[in-house]
């Protein structure tokens, strides 16, 4: 029997009473990494049949994991099914295969682009097909939800969103899924049908062994493979004249391979890893960018260029060529790359390489393709309300772990909505450490000349008082009203009048209880209003006066998660006195 001996020497039961008695039987209690709570049992008796399953807790790990932060029991876009002793089993589904094919626990990455940008390339029907598989779901990631609706007007509402990825339909009702999937389930008890969507020019890699409801088609090299088997054992047994014949058709077989799977790509001069921040020559740099002749953005220090290498997994990179580097930093160049190449988190981009040769100084970062958080949430097309708050939270993460989880305090010094990226699934990436101001773990604060973005500036930078992690608190703060209203923090006085500066008009309608001005007709952010006011309070906290009023982003995060309660804050944050 498993119990808990409470501090009121209550006893409280665990596991249902059995009749293997500990006189008769060893009884073993794991708790495995994948969070499932075993009881076995073992017979004392010689040449017995090994451990048994007495108990296992919670009976089905797949579904009792479900929480609005994470990807549940399997990674993103993976699918959770009960194993033996109700372990759970992950499964990617068809056309998308491991990030790390050694973690089959880990995320899914789709084996095929999903565009928004197919101009001129057919119809969704020409570039896009369906897979059916029953009763599996990933219920925290709708963002679209129709009723009534057919199975056809289900799929034909997917083929034609180009965010959505996946559609459920049960009980005639539809429910538009966007990337990255989470919490992913094979459930029973579901009774619906999942419509995977995946494209039809799409050339899958090979994927892992398939299992029952994801069958995996051979990719189409292997399948170039197999027709030149077959051209071989013909040849064996054919006439003299067919057999030249088929020589060439084979040379010319391997030949159309090879040219195929030959990739454009410059190859540093030396091995390079995943792993391994590596030095490159500015030569190396200047053939892989083409002589720098495709610009991604410029920051505050220099122009980030697209460039094409090899580096373990990837080919595609942002270089950032700095070209206003002053004495003193340019000193301490070598210092700064050593300290950011330490840093490792999901929400920050990641410092591949660098070049430090004669006068040239150049960052090498791993490529966002979703570009910048200010052209998602400032564009025409407004995103989910799930999608901004993800992204919020990601961004907090990110600026807690540099301002306390690293062994050199990093403050940034510039977080401005261009300067977040976006991955692949629209995970939010800081970057830009050009500007951070580093400090010693022993170090509180630092003067330095100002620093930052018009509008995105705490106030103490004004007042030459002492700059600490809060100017990073202040300026998320700025941003974090920004993603939830999809609003710039200054705006056309002319245009807006009072709604001008975004600071001031967020107070007054959190004053006047009006907080469905915010996002006016956003319906998804209308129907979480605690979650709504949760956010505005935790922006106002951040953008207040006084940098000690304001919370640390780790409080930011326990906030924004809902661990922590947020009071309503002061308001003493005149936004207007700091631009």
């Amino acid at each position: 029997m498993l119990y808990v001996l409470k501090r009121n020497n209550e006893t409280q039961i665990l596991t249902p009473r059995s009749n293997h008695s500990g006189s008769d039987n060893y009884h073993r209690v794991t708790l495995n990494f994948d969070g499932v709570l075993n009881h076995y049992y073992h017979s004392r008796i010689l040449n017995s049949s090994g451990w048994n399953i007495l108990w296992s807790q919670p009976d089905n790990i797949c579904i009792k994991i479900d929480g609005d932060n994470g990807p549940g029991s399997c990674g993103y876009n993976n699918v959770c099914s009960l194993g033996s002793n109700n372990r759970p089993v992950c499964n990617c589904p068809k056309g998308y295969s491991l990030v790390d094919p050694n973690d089959a626990y880990g995320d899914c990455k789709p084996d095929f682009s999903i565009s928004c940008d197919e101009v001129g390339r057919g119809s969704p029907d020409d570039l896009y097909s369906f897979i059916t598989i029953r009763n599996t779901d990933w219920p925290k990631s709708d963002f679209q939800k129709i009723s009534p609706s057919t199975e056809q007007d289900c799929q034909n509402a997917c083929l034609n969103d180009c965010f959505c990825a996946v559609a459920i339909y049960r009980s005639s009702s539809c429910w538009k899924k966007k990337l990255p999937l989470s919490n992913g389930r094979i459930d029973t008890s579901l009774n619906g049908k999942a419509f995977i969507k995946l494209r039809k020019d799409g050339v899958l890699r090979p994927l892992s062994p398939p299992s029952p409801g994801f069958p995996i088609p051979e990719s189409h090299q292997k399948q170039s493979w197999r027709i030149l088997a077959i051209l071989t054992s013909s040849l064996l047994g054919s006439s003299i004249m067919v057999n030249v014949f088929l020589i060439g058709v084979l040379c010319w077989g391997f030949f159309h391979i090879y040219k195929k799977k030959k990739v454009n790509v410059f190859r540093p001069t030396s091995h390079v890893t995943d792993t391994v921040c590596h030095s490159f020559t500015y030569k190396d740099l200047v053939v892989a960018t083409k002589e720098f002749n495709e610009e991604l953005g410029r920051g505050a220090f220099g122009i980030v260029y697209k460039g094409v290498m090899s580096i373990g997994s990837r080919n595609v990179v942002a270089i950032k060529k700095l070209d206003r580097v002053a004495h003193e930093a340019e000193k301490d160049f070598m210092t700064e790359v050593n300290v950011i190449s330490q840093t490792h988190h999901k929400n920050l981009v990641r410092l591949i390489g660098y070049c430090n040769e004669g006068p040239h100084r150049l960052l090498v970062y791993e490529y966002m393709s979703n570009g910048t958080l200010a052209s998602f949430i400032f564009g025409d097309l407004k995103p989910t309300w799930s999608q901004r708050t993800s992204i919020a939270m990601g961004i907090a993460r990110g600026l807690a772990y540099l301002h306390e989880e690293c062994s050199t305090q990093i403050i940034h010094c510039d977080i401005k909505p261009q300067n977040i990226l976006l991955d692949d699934y629209h995970v939010a990436r800081i970057s830009d450490f050009g500007v951070s101001k580093l400090l010693m773990i022993n170090q509180s604060r630092t003067d330095t000349n100002i620093r930052g973005t018009r509008g995105y500036v705490a106030p103490e930078w004004f007042r030459h008082s002492p700059v600490t992690v809060k100017v990073d608190v202040y300026s998320f703060g700025i941003l974090l009203l920004e993603i939830i209203t999809c609003r710039k923090c200054l705006e056309n006085e002319e245009s807006y009048g009072l709604e001008a500066i975004l600071v001031d008009w967020v107070v007054d309608c959190f004053q006047e209880g009006n907080l469905e001005a915010l996002v006016r007709s956003d319906i998804e952010a209308l129907n979480d209003k605690k979650q709504l006011e949760r956010f505005v309070m935790v922006g106002i906290w951040c953008v207040q006066e006084d940098p000690l009023t304001r919370p640390t982003m780790r409080k930011v995060c326990q906030m924004l998660e809902g661990s922590v309660e947020v009071t309503i804050p002061p308001c003493s944050c005149n936004f207007s006195t700091t631009i």
